[in-house]
């Protein structure tokens, strides 16, 4: 393995969770996500080099968001739709609903509760959807999402403002 091989995994691996979970808000579809952080993992190592330090998450993100971006605008010119399955989307948070299942109540009100949040963030334009995504569920800072979507940091603010209300 090539020490640039390495180097790529060392700064990269570890964001993979957050690129498929940016990757599955965007596109709606788990299956399409996957395919797309495949396809930006790879663009991302074609273009390493030009990586010039600093934090690995956001220029990965934004590497990411470009390549849904760019599916999502191809499908759209050939007038395809991507439906989103709520059930593929159920299984992420599993390991904390163990928990509440000694509880009916609490179980069903956690159900609920993460259906009408899934539901809000889904009915949101993309481009407040992703900030939404990138700084609640990603836990970015607003500098980091200004350079991920690359707009300036007050786009970001007012784009997370808007998404909020």
């Amino acid at each position: 393995m090539s020490d640039r091989t390495r180097r790529f995994e060392a700064a990269m691996l570890p964001h993979l969770d957050a690129a498929f979970n940016l990757a599955r808000w965007l596109l709606r579809d788990e299956h399409h996500a996957q395919d797309a952080v495949q396809d930006a993992y790879l663009r991302a190592f074609r273009f390493f080099d030009s990586f010039r330090g600093g934090e690995a998450r956001p220029w990965l993100l934004a590497i990411v968001r470009n390549t849904c971006f760019t599916w999502l605008k191809d499908r759209q010119l050939a007038g395809g739709h991507v439906e989103f399955d709520e059930e593929l989307d159920h299984g992420a948070g599993a390991a904390h609903l163990g928990r509440a299942a000694e509880n009916p109540e609490a179980l069903l009100m956690q159900k609920l509760a993460r259906a009408q949040i899934n539901q809000a963030i889904e009915d949101l334009p993309p481009v407040f959807r992703e900030v939404i995504v990138l700084r609640e569920l990603e836990d970015l800072s607003y500098e980091e999402i200004a350079q991920c979507v690359s707009v300036p940091l007050g786009t970001v603010m007012s784009r997370l403002s808007r998404a909020r209300a």
